[in-house]
């Protein structure tokens, strides 16, 4: 393998295991959010109340050694409590600039469904251009700027649906069960003692791995990562296929085909290898496309899934050898 893969694979295995200190199991959750964060996209985290949604992003950005804000949609919430605003100053008779919270490196957007779209179009700029307007004026993010954004399930009570144009930024939506029975029981085992999950990430025991200078560093080195042409046009193929499915109403755009071509050369590192396998692509094809589509109202009313009509999206091209 080559050595900057073999590097990269390293400083990967240690930031795993600085998470597994805090997050018990999850190792499939664990594995899409450092693509995520390594490809410098951003991720929608989603899963019921409980599971660590929001104590996971609290344990990347502890890893990642970067500078973090959280922001708590709630239903009043407005676009200024976001980005920020011009207040004025009688003493010295001029409008100041209050920078809002945004203005981090890793941002998380906590329970991100629970405010109006009108909200939610605020992280729009941020997250496609890494800058926000203020009264006419524009300003830069940081180039790193990474947005963690965690919802409940759609059914929930006092939820409300993200704008279409709102999910395609997210390079894919990490679905977060519960944890597996050993892992509860372990969970129970931790919280009765003295190494709690949160009181573990509170005490410091948790070491940053990656910080903003070698961030970079480390995602120069997937370009190393052989992608054959074969493969490539089997992803164009895969997303053009969704566009015209007559299950779905609205397919993936060419914004899905650079996610899942990015992020499946990190997970070939994750797995070990400096080259990209069709098994890459279809372990990610779900957690990329699936938040993208839309189904027709009379496929969704039979109870098709997403995640079944990718699959059988993948069955439909063939696979290259």
């Amino acid at each position: 393998m080559n050595e900057t893969i073999d590097e990269t694979r390293a400083v990967l295995t240690r930031a795993r295991n600085e998470i597994a200190k805090v997050i018990i199991g999850q190792e499939t959750v664990i594995n899409q959010a450092l693509i995520t964060i390594l490809t410098g996209k951003h991720a929608l985290i989603e899963g019921v109340p409980g599971v660590a949604k929001t104590l996971l992003v609290r344990t990347l950005a502890c890893v990642l050694g970067v500078e973090f804000n959280r922001i708590q949609f709630t239903p009043d919430l407005m676009p200024a409590d976001i980005v920020g605003t011009n207040v004025y100053n009688f003493q010295h008779n001029t409008f100041n600039l209050v920078k809002g919270p945004i203005f981090t490196t890793f941002l998380l957007a906590d329970e991100i469904n629970r405010a109006p779209a009108k909200t939610q179009s605020a992280l729009l700029q941020a997250m496609q251009e890494r800058q926000v307007s203020i009264d006419r004026e524009t300003l830069v993010l940081s180039p790193d700027f990474t947005v963690f954004a965690t919802q409940n399930p759609i059914e929930f009570e006092g939820t409300y649906p993200l704008p279409e144009a709102q999910k395609d930024r997210f390079l894919m939506k990490i679905e977060m069960g519960y944890p597996a029975h050993e892992e509860e029981v372990m969970l129970a085992q931790r919280t009765l003692g003295q190494n709690a999950p949160e009181d573990t990430l509170a005490s410091g025991a948790v070491q940053p791995v990656l910080h903003q200078e070698s961030l970079s560093q480390v995602r120069a080195g997937f370009q190393n990562v052989t992608l054959r042409e074969e493969l490539l046009n089997y992803v164009v193929e895969v997303v053009r296929r969704s566009r015209n499915s007559n299950a779905i109403l609205v397919g993936a755009g060419p914004r899905a085909t650079q996610a899942l071509l990015l992020a499946s050369r990190v997970h070939a590192v994750l797995e070990g290898r400096d080259f990209v396998t069709p098994d890459d692509i279809k372990v990610l094809a779900i957690p990329v496309l699936g938040h993208r589509l839309v189904l027709r109202p009379e496929y969704e009313i039979e109870g098709m899934t997403n995640s079944e009509v990718i699959n059988q999206l993948l069955q439909e091209v063939a696979v290259p050898r």
